[in-house]
């Protein structure tokens, strides 16, 4: 990964936490700390993705989440509906970025635009 972690303002973190803790674990992603009003979420004991109600949500956002495989993206994505996020692009081939790109987007409680995303060949 290029970035070394991500953190961005969301309205209600109890809403967010339990959406994210859902559609994220299928990755391997887990909530590690929360400090001052703010989660860490990550893999490995290293938390890369911080969000927090510390002022106005930020406008939506666009993050995708390398998932290794197709069953993990289908996983994210159910998981993620069950957790109350919106269906943006149900799990499938995406042949306008690449012909293997198989992703899955889901919108969160703040409308930001979450993505699990496998680029292996089935």
């Amino acid at each position: 990964m290029i970035i070394d972690h991500i953190g961005f303002v969301i309205s209600d973190v109890k809403r967010s936490k339990e959406f994210y803790c859902k559609c994220l674990a299928p990755l391997g992603i887990e909530l590690l700390v929360e400090f001052e009003g703010w989660v860490g979420y990550g893999r490995n004991g290293k938390p890369d993705l911080w969000f927090g109600a510390d002022g106005e949500p930020h406008q939506p956002m666009h993050i995708a989440f390398d998932a290794g495989d197709r069953d993990t993206v289908d996983r994210f994505y159910q998981q993620g509906i069950e957790a109350g996020g919106q269906d943006n692009g149900t799990p499938g081939i995406r042949k306008i970025y690449h012909p293997h790109y198989y992703g899955a987007f889901l919108l969160d409680p703040d409308g930001h635009n979450i993505e699990a995303v496998c680029h292996k060949p089935e």
